[in-house]
């Protein structure tokens, strides 16, 4: 029966660095019922810190960048002889069970649901990495733009209601909208902002950087993560 495992010798070429991306699955829900602090709870967010940490140390990535529910691993040599299937059943599962344990420490889990993410692979050169990692960080400001700007709203409005209004506004004018109510966008901390990056420094010491730069070509080179 063997040969019916058709996809199971299915590999990432060898010759390009690969990111894997993990998201939550259902978090919405995972968030009402754990009543998370909103637009942002400091906490649940570290314990996603604390599963980055512990994929980090358990498989050996070169950089790890994440916000919100999202985590993004960078290899430049993959583990599991780099078969996609090991990659994409081992590493989110990893992920679930290591935050299921960590938020048991700080939260009442009885009526959860399982918690999941899912996984994509990525294949990029170096000429690639910085520009999509600049991608996900400006996901991550607008992702941070609209989650005040929602909190913002729901003071007048219902959830719903307050989705489809800041669906139509424009990021300035979500800007202005949320200094009208006392809201400064540039003195909220920089991981609401930038996200969170985890890597080794020149001394090979692991950095939980909470607050990363704009990512450019600059910033991975100075962390030796490209050359070019």
């Amino acid at each position: 029966m063997k040969e019916y495992e058709i996809y199971s010798n299915l590999k990432v070429p060898l010759c390009s660095k690969t990111i894997l991306r993990l998201d939550g699955r259902n978090f919405h829900t995972l968030s009402k019922n754990l009543k998370l602090l909103k637009p942002y709870d400091e906490l649940f967010f570290k314990k996603i810190v604390s599963v980055c940490e512990e994929i980090f140390n358990e498989f050996s990535p070169i950089f790890i960048y994440a916000f919100s529910d999202e985590i993004s691993i960078l290899f430049d040599k993959l583990p599991y002889s780099s078969r996609i299937e090991k990659l994409d059943s081992i590493f989110p599962s990893f992920a679930s069970s290591s935050l299921t344990i960590n938020l048991n420490h700080d939260y009442n889990l009885d009526n959860i649901k399982p918690i999941a993410f899912d996984s994509r692979v990525i294949t990029v050169t170096d000429n690639e990495i910085s520009k999509y990692f600049k991608w996900r960080q400006d996901e991550s400001w607008r992702n941070c733009v609209n989650s005040y700007g929602i909190h913002t709203l729901k003071d007048k409005y219902s959830s719903k209601k307050s989705n489809v209004i800041i669906k139509g506004l424009k990021i300035q004018d979500i800007h202005e909208l949320l200094f009208d109510n006392g809201i400064n966008l540039n003195d909220l901390p920089i991981w609401q902002k930038r996200g969170i990056a985890i890597y080794k420094n020149n001394l090979e010491k692991t950095i939980i950087d909470f607050k990363i730069p704009k990512f450019n070509n600059e910033f991975f080179k100075n962390i030796n993560i490209i050359d070019v």
